[in-house]
């Protein structure tokens, strides 16, 4: 991701991607739900799910490391096996959601078809219901201040997930006649700065209603957009 959007994206890892086979915790406990805590290495996966459920109850500020280890039936000291601070568990998170992100806006781009307008409006869409449909990755990723140059691959998979846009971006850009093409850079900015605080403002729990959808809200502010710049749906 390029330095002039620090503030827009944060970070990203799939989940899939933790390497438990090295862990040596064996303990066996039971959180308060008589959930198992973690057994035979899964203690950093039963945080960041304790961590998810603590987000969506009550924002990425509103608990603490040892929140999370007591909702993972674990003890207060645990969690530093695998995590430095409570901002490190919440960036594993965001890392986790914005590969999930990534993964969303490349299948709803699907190579640019049935066109690249049609596709680039699906891409849009999709941001809207991830920012819906996971709320505490969402809020881990752009509401909990954490740098996305925390490490190497907190910026690598911000950027992965911004360069879908700006990819599609490029294609948008290259229906236009090549001495009228505008930045695409921009575009992919400008766009995103649309989908972020249309899905901000209005897809999360308990904001404001409007009369449109939030998806035909964002269709129409980017088609006049578009348009201004010269670009025909």
């Amino acid at each position: 991701m390029p330095g002039i959007v620090p503030a827009i994206l944060t970070c990203g890892f799939a989940l899939s991607h933790v390497n438990i086979h090295n862990m040596n915790d064996s303990s066996d406990r039971r959180g308060p739900n008589g959930r198992r805590g973690y057994h035979h290495g899964n203690l950093r996966e039963a945080l960041i799910r304790g961590a998810l459920e603590l987000i969506a109850q009550k924002g990425p500020a509103g608990f603490t490391i040892a929140d999370a280890a007591r909702l993972a039936g674990v003890s207060p000291a645990a969690p530093y096996r695998h995590f430095r601070d409570r901002d490190a568990l919440i960036a594993d998170v965001a890392l986790i959601g914005f590969n999930q992100l990534a993964d969303r806006l490349e299948r709803s781009w699907k190579n640019g078809k049935p066109n690249a307008m049609q596709a680039f409006e699906n891409i849009g869409r999709e941001y809207l219901a991830f920012a819906r449909d996971e709320a505490a990755y969402y809020a881990a990723m752009f509401e909990a201040g954490i740098p996305s140059s925390s490490t190497v691959a907190l910026r690598q998979a911000s950027d992965r997930a911004f360069d879908v846009l700006r990819h599609a971006a490029e294609a948008v850009c290259g229906t236009l006649p090549e001495g009228e093409r505008p930045p695409a850079l921009m575009v992919a900015l400008h766009v995103w700065s649309l989908s972020h605080g249309i899905a901000s403002l209005f897809c999360r729990q308990g904001t404001r209603k409007t009369p449109m959808t939030p998806e035909d809200l964002l269709e129409a502010a980017v088609l006049v957009y578009l348009q201004g710049l010269g670009v025909e749906r």
